[in-house]
């Protein structure tokens, strides 16, 4: 018997509100071992799913939104509110031309899971800033959002730029 092994006890106690409880190693090490397999498995999961959502997000932003914010941009110059389209990588934004701190965006969201599109608006109150951010549709997949969806979230975001 290796030195390392001959330290390890065969029964673990604990102490919990109920008592002593008196534990097998083993039976530790196996939980133990169920509990990382099943962490390994999970985490492999989240990422297909999150390449999933950041694939079907590159063709939703390129066909659907990009295309509705540009749009809604040339509505807004008609109706005499200035605003400009900018695409950084992965994200497109309306910005204000009079304050290049208010803007709407949305981006992909890859820390929730399952991954969400997000719609960001920062607009500002006399000095301050006021920041939100919202999926663009409750608890729909990213390749499931339409124009419709995006629309609708500029129309409603929109109104905290033009109603002063």
């Amino acid at each position: 018997m290796s030195e390392p092994e001959a330290r390890i006890p065969s029964h673990v106690h604990l102490l919990s509100r109920g008592g002593l409880i008196d534990m097998e190693v083993s039976e530790v090490r196996r939980r133990l071992r169920a509990a990382v397999e099943e962490a390994r498995k999970s985490a492999a999961e989240r990422r297909g799913r999150s390449d999933d959502a950041a694939r079907a997000y590159e063709e939703f932003l390129a066909n659907r939104a990009v295309p509705v914010f540009h749009q809604f941009a040339a509505a807004l110059t008609a109706e005499g509110h200035l605003f400009k389209v900018f695409t950084p990588v992965a994200s497109v934004r309306l910005a204000s031309e009079r304050s290049h701190e208010a803007f709407i965006e949305l981006a992909l969201d890859e820390a929730s899971d399952p991954p969400t599109v997000v719609g960001r608006t920062s607009r500002g109150r006399g000095r301050r800033m006021i920041s939100s951010e919202r999926p663009v549709r409750e608890h729909a997949g990213v390749a499931d959002l339409t124009e419709e969806d995006v629309l609708s979230f500029l129309l409603v975001e929109i109104t905290y730029f033009i109603d002063r």
